[in-house]
């Protein structure tokens, strides 16, 4: 292995500069190629990054020997083509979320990448947040007892998407996270949605999870809303988390509050709620930049032949997800069913019902 790992990227939309940014930081990576179609985007990277090679064609870029890994920072659409590409060019791939437009698209590209000894990740920023780890800990330690339910709110005014809808931009964040501190996928999914602005996509969902045990999880995605929120909840059996991301410092709140169900009662008369009131306290959070984390997680599960965090079985979930949210959508927001009574994954069929006009 190298003792620098050449790193070629491709997109320099929105997310592609600041995957450059970091991944130039890392001492075990080299930012070595920058690709994209258009011309002054390049010309702006490799103003930025003069010793990187520029490409507007994949397939050159692919053939240069000092590239060992690809990151892939282009829209959906073109998600699998580019990473099935760069998995038969022997590159290592990190594909921004989420990671293609099928299950089916997910799972070739997890067993090309199997087949060939190649490290796919999948770039759920979140999962390497301090905040989010430490309510994972928080979560798994028990202090909270056993979760109830998640609510989850990201809502913004744009920006608006024309070959995706809201639920594929912004759900696959709170996905990941709510994938990761449940430990399991859920078993039905519903989505309402409706679309103000472009009449066939979709810029308000609200989609929700049922889990074993009674749990469940709800997520609402806007493209409308005035203010930018990032916030969701964790209510437990003993405890409750508030989790704030736009709060610079005081990311989580933990709540010593619940409802207690009385265990025995004799009459209407005598049954009551117990409610409980405690403090609410901040853990204490390092501070560290989550895509930073994510980067030099992804160098280093290559260097180490380990199995990445978020890595293809993580974000074919989360499109597995997706998928039921699109079928619900064209259901007017019937359930989908995603696993049978044996845990069988069923896949929800697209085609089933149509879309309201």
């Amino acid at each position: 292995m190298k003792s620098t790992l050449g790193i070629g990227i491709v997109g320099f939309g929105y997310w592609g500069p600041n995957l450059a940014r970091n991944f130039s930081t890392l001492a075990g990576a080299r930012v070595c190629a920058v690709c994209d179609r258009d011309g002054a985007r390049l010309e702006h990277m490799r103003k930025l990054y003069p010793k990187a090679n520029a490409y507007v064609d994949i397939g050159q870029m692919l053939g240069a020997a000092a590239i060992d890994a690809m990151i892939v920072a282009t829209p959906l659409k073109s998600h699998y083509g580019l990473a099935k590409a760069g998995l038969l060019a022997g590159k290592h791939v990190l594909i921004e979320k989420p990671m293609a437009g099928s299950s089916a698209e997910c799972e070739e590209l997890i067993a090309l990448a199997k087949q060939r000894g190649l490290t796919l990740m999948v770039d759920h920023t979140y999962l390497y947040s301090e905040a989010v780890i430490k309510i994972a800990e928080i979560i798994r330690s028990g202090d909270i007892g056993e979760v109830r339910y998640i609510n989850s709110q990201r809502l913004n005014l744009g920006i608006f998407h024309q070959d995706i809808n809201v639920a594929w931009d912004l759900a696959p964040h709170d996905l990941s996270i709510i994938l990761h501190v449940i430990g399991e996928s859920p078993q039905v999914v519903n989505c309402q949605g409706n679309a103000h602005i472009n009449p066939h996509i979709e810029d308000v969902t609200n989609l929700s999870l049922a889990f074993s045990a009674k749990r469940f999880a709800t997520i609402q995605s806007s493209w409308l809303e005035p203010r930018k929120v990032r916030q969701m909840t964790f209510v437990g059996t003993r405890k409750m988390i508030v989790y704030d991301d736009l709060q610079p410092l005081e990311k989580i709140r933990i709540y010593d509050v619940r409802v207690d169900f009385p265990p025995h009662y004799d009459s209407l008369a005598e049954f009551h709620y117990s409610y409980h009131y405690g403090d609410c306290y901040i853990p204490r959070i390092k501070q560290s930049e989550p895509l930073l984390q994510m980067c030099g997680h992804f160098v280093d599960c290559i260097r180490h032949r380990r199995q990445p965090l978020s890595s293809g079985a993580e974000g074919l979930e989360v499109v597995r997800i997706l998928e039921a949210c699109e079928a619900s959508l064209q259901a007017r927001g019937g359930p989908m069913v995603l696993t049978d009574a044996q845990g069988a994954r069923l896949a929800p069929d697209l085609t089933q019902f149509p879309r309201a006009s």
